[in-house]
């Protein structure tokens, strides 16, 4: 095929390739410092990225964002290796993209769009308050507690060891460098920010611990083939654990809701093609499958890569699947390069990616506009870090049905009372039984010697709760000597 032929076919080639490049630099360090903060080989997280890029990439759903392992998800990850083991991952993962492919085909992949905003981001809130505390460990050379509550607990105890020990103080000193590094990427020449502010910032990193001799941990190698373990036969017989089912369905609910509100928050950074959602989920669920099958890390779409995707002139998606191609070759040919890589390095860069987790900003204008949503998200987050990820997500949204329901229910009573002849009583919105206390509290108030004639015309909604309340309370008024209550009732 001529260059000619070539251009006509692809023509956005040197806009996608240029993009490719841009996202796979950005995505080489986060692959990496997902995978080592989840506790599994760096490899997986490449693999991941790599699966990312040539499966999923190739599908049809949304044409620019970008998949592989998210921070999101790290937690999550580590909590699941902890107490299934590593084996027992690739089945979890395997069984979410499954389930993702069923949503997909069953075309639910739009309902995740009903899921309320405060839970989505209490949920990453969540996420990035137990990332960063968990990071914080590798930084000051120090092992990590299980729990959300115990790592931000053994915090102050942490730095307070680290102040005597050269080999913390040093690895320390890279973490902090590298998030100095990713703050102030930004104000450097626009020259020198064509190289992707991560990458810089690890290989700035790096170099430091190889020029100053410092003692600090390094990524531990495997090799691509050594890592890749796809799941035995023997790890299936744990779907018949319930915690295992649990984590399956967290998982699931998790990467899509994550998948999917990427996929909203990308479509609005350019003006292409839209995300068909039933179509994406299914991409994701298929790539999952493979991973899983592989024994990798899970994958979401990842509004880091996506953004830089989009940013980079990505036109289709091509970028994307030669994100991947870039990714693979890095871990066949040069493997290597990833024992030199300082493991504080890396909690540097998904420190930094916990903190843009949480919304401190939005939450106080949430605060100011709609403080019930801005409670939502805050017990959401700080149910994750105090239960789990799974128990702390089902808080939220209970909290959010509870307070729908309630906002739903929303009912007024007005009462016209000219000092002589009945009372009238108009009673309209949507009456439940979550306002019926409030509703009797009014309507026992009323004069219990004079007539009262009750206009429920102007409800939406009346329960059969209420109902069977508002005529027990009739009988009672009316029994009292007056004359009995008139109901009007609401039109059918």
């Amino acid at each position: 095929m001529t260059s000619k032929n070539l251009i006509s076919r692809f023509p956005y080639l040197r806009q996608d390739f240029t993009a490719s490049l841009v996202v796979f630099l950005v995505a080489l360090p986060l692959c990496v410092g997902v995978a080592v903060a989840s506790g599994v080989p760096a490899e997986l997280g490449l693999v991941t990225g790599i699966v990312g890029g040539l499966v999923t990439g190739l599908m049809r759903g949304s044409s620019l964002q970008v998949s592989g392992p998210a921070a999101g998800l790290t937690v999550l990850v580590f909590e699941a290796v902890q107490e299934f083991g590593l084996p027992a991952l690739g089945v979890i993962v395997l069984a979410a993209g499954l389930l993702q492919v069923a949503m997909g085909l069953l075309r639910l992949g739009r309902w995740f769009r009903a899921i309320s905003v405060s839970v989505v981001e209490g949920m990453l809130a969540g996420i990035g308050l137990v990332l960063i505390a968990g990071q914080l460990y590798p930084a000051l050379a120090a092992k990590a507690p299980d729990s959300g509550l115990g790592k931000i607990a053994g915090l102050p105890g942490a730095f307070l060891d680290a102040l005597g020990d050269g080999r913390a103080v040093a690895s320390l000193a890279v973490c902090a460098g590298t998030v100095a590094v990713l703050l102030l990427w930004k104000h450097v020449p626009a020259k020198a920010r064509t190289l992707p502010g991560p990458l810089a910032a690890v290989g700035l990193a790096t170099v430091a611990a190889f020029a100053l001799h410092l003692p600090v941990a390094m990524v531990e190698v495997r090799g691509l083939l050594g890592s890749v373990q796809p799941p035995p036969l023997s790890a299936f017989g744990e779907l018949a654990s319930a915690g295992l089912l649990g984590t399956i369905v967290a998982f699931t609910l998790i990467a899509s809701a994550e998948s999917l509100f990427s996929a909203a928050a990308v479509d609005r950074l350019h003006s292409g093609p839209r995300t068909q959602y039933d179509r994406e989920l299914v991409a994701q669920g298929a790539g999952n499958t493979v991973c899983g099958l592989l024994g990798a890390l899970p994958m979401t779409a990842v509004i880091v890569r996506s953004a830089a995707n989009v940013q980079a002139g990505a036109r289709t998606k091509a970028s994307r699947v030669l994100h991947g191609v870039w990714l693979l070759l890095f871990a066949a040919l040069l493997p290597d390069v990833l024992g030199h890589i300082p493991v504080p390095a890396l909690a540097g860069i998904l420190i930094h990616s916990g903190a843009k987790l949480v919304p401190v900003r939005a939450l106080a204008v949430l605060w100011r506009e709609h403080r019930g949503e801005a409670l939502i998200l805050a017990v959401t987050a700080v149910s994750i870090v105090a239960v789990s990820m799974f128990e702390g997500v089902l808080i939220g949204l209970a909290m959010a049905v509870v307070k729908t329901a309630w906002q739903a229910s929303h009912v007024k009573l007005e009462v016209v009372d000219k000092g002589a002849g009945p009372v009238d009583a108009y009673l309209s919105g949507n009456a439940t039984f979550l306002r019926l206390p409030k509703i009797l509290d009014s309507l026992e108030s009323l004069p219990q010697d004079r007539p009262v004639r009750l206009d429920l015309s102007g409800l939406h909604h009346l329960d059969h709760a209420c109902r069977t309340a508002l005529e027990n309370w009739a009988e009672r008024h009316s029994a009292a000597g007056t004359e009995p209550v008139k109901v009007t009732t609401p039109a059918r």
